[in-house]
């Protein structure tokens, strides 16, 4: 191996070596110098981690928050001595001057605008809506961070498109406004985790990728714990202050990472910008290195140029055309999809258990914690196929059991369904991991963003069945353990990434995968 002062990808004239291809010798080699220049991570790096991770918070509360100011209050009869109210358990059936809210009406949405008898289909549009306009945001928004906008000018304008729609969320005047305005949140929220994973992994070494991908995972996980908190304190108030309180916040976000977070300087190289890479190098830098050196450390990169023009769509053109790269696809996608449907599933359908509102929310939150913890240490140690398949099978198992255990043994069904859930949450964080390190950097958010979507496409099937599993068990938990089960054996197809070095054009990524399958070494 070539000392590390010597010239990137120079060579003695006196050495004599057999001819190698010359796509071998383009090959750039971005992570030794980029760990050489700024080290492999330092204090810059972990405070500019931390920064585009907190993102996670915000996306966390506006993904969740329809738990509680969409649910259905609890009610009582306003006439204790009336034997056909006591002996109804549908408030439906009855006259509205027989019952009454045990909350002013103003904390939820439904016993606001009067929603409890509309129908399941008007009473859970505002979360589809979201989940919609998640599906739309990813679609249309989806390759903006690698084309133009870049990682952080994308999770700027996401983040800030997410939390202004929350606030005016908060003065919706009837249902229909306010599933049009968490429509347009969902929009603006679907890349915001994609830009702050990738933007967060690409300033580190890769022997901390992986941690430092998981400190988003923890802060979502803060993100989701607070909600019930915030829920609770405000459990008297009217449900506009929940989004208020979550939403304004994020507005400052939006401004403090515009000025004090840089852009991806493997972005900038790739889109040949290197002045204003090394320019970002230097501020983030773990050594006394001047420009002038940063500049020669950069001066023997030479990019491969990418066959695919540079059109808004031309990153997903490029994993569609690559049969290597559209395998991956399809098959991240799939895992991606069962995982999705448990994870957002889970959350949702606690209310089934019979359990306090906030404790369930709370437990399931609780349970990302050490899911994000267990990530954050053993990731480095962890393979990513083998975990993924072991996960998805235990959450599965766990699902199935919920409907086995029954009922009658609640206890035993909570543990269950919080094992599976747990599960989830750690193949969740694995998967996101993994698809980083399948893709080279110039479709790597775009590769990210369509996994992501998977999630989210499992997630809006997650209401529905939910909403079925209230009369039979076996239609959302036992459904929830055979898709994720079932899309957890298409990890299988894929390769094995952990400690590899990331690539950072297709033709790069496409000549280690000729290598690899003819039996030799990395590149």
């Amino acid at each position: 191996m070539a000392d590390s002062t010597t010239p990137l990808l120079s060579r003695s004239n006196s050495e004599a070596e057999p001819e190698t291809p010359r796509l071998a010798k383009q090959v750039p080699s971005l992570d030794d110098t980029i760990e050489r220049c700024i080290g492999s991570f330092g204090w810059a790096q972990l405070l500019q981690a931390v920064l585009v991770s907190l993102a996670w918070v915000f996306d966390a509360q506006q993904t969740f928050i329809s738990v509680f100011t969409d649910a259905e209050p609890t009610w009582h009869c306003s006439r204790p001595d009336d034997p056909s109210c006591n002996s109804s358990a549908n408030l439906c059936l009855l006259p509205k001057d027989a019952w009454a809210w045990d909350k002013p009406s103003r904390t939820s949405v439904l016993s606001e605008w009067n929603l409890a008898c509309a129908g399941p289909v008007i009473a859970g549009l505002p979360a589809s809506s979201f989940f919609v306009g998640c599906l739309a945001g990813g679609l249309v928004l989806a390759t903006l961070a690698d084309s133009s906008l870049g990682r952080k000018n994308m999770l700027v304008l996401s983040c800030l498109m997410m939390s202004v729609t929350s606030t005016l969320t908060a003065f919706s005047p009837n249902i229909w406004v306010y599933a049009a305005l968490r429509f347009v949140s969902g929009f603006g929220r679907a890349t915001i985790g994609t830009c702050a994973l990738v933007l967060s992994t690409e300033i580190v070494g890769k022997r901390w990728r992986g941690e430092v991908g998981v400190i988003g995972f923890l802060l979502f996980t803060f993100g989701f714990l607070s909600l019930p908190i915030m829920a609770y304190i405000n459990r008297e108030s009217s449900w506009r202050t929940l989004y208020l309180w979550t939403s304004v916040p994020a507005i400052f976000y939006c401004i403090i990472i515009h000025f004090a977070v840089r852009e991806s300087p493997r972005w900038l190289l790739v889109k040949g910008r290197k002045d204003e890479a090394i320019e970002t190098l230097r501020t983030i830098t773990t050594r006394n290195q001047s420009s002038f050196r940063l500049s020669v450390s950069f001066s023997g990169i030479s990019i491969v140029p990418e066959t695919f023009d540079g059109n808004l769509y031309s990153a997903i053109k490029a994993l569609v055309e690559k049969k290597w790269a559209f395998r991956r696809l399809m098959a991240v996608m799939t895992v991606g999809f069962g995982i999705g449907m448990v994870y957002y599933g889970m959350p949702l359908g606690v209310g089934n258990l019979a359990f306090n509102l906030y404790l369930s929310v709370t437990f399931n939150a609780l349970s990302e914690l050490p899911s994000s913890l267990l990530t954050f240490f053993l990731i480095g140690k962890l393979n990513r196929r083998s975990s993924l398949l072991v996960f998805t099978i235990i959450s599965g198992i766990c699902s199935i059991m919920c409907v086995v255990v029954g009922e009658s043994r609640q206890v035993l069904q909570v543990a269950v369904e919080l094992v599976s859930f747990f599960s989830a949450c750690t193949a969740f964080s694995v998967l996101l991991i993994y698809t980083l390190e399948l893709f080279p950097t110039c479709v790597r958010n775009s590769a990210l963003s369509m996994v992501r979507q998977a999630l989210v496409f499992g997630g809006v099937f997650s209401p529905v069945l939910v909403a079925a599993g209230r009369k039979d068990g076996f239609l959302s938990y036992g459904v929830f353990g055979l898709v994720i089960g079932c899309c957890g054996l298409f990890v299988v197809c894929l390769p094995e990434t952990r400690g590899g070095t990331l690539c950072d054009t297709m033709d790069e990524q496409e000549y280690k995968e000729i290598i690899a399958s003819n039996g030799g070494d990395d590149v």
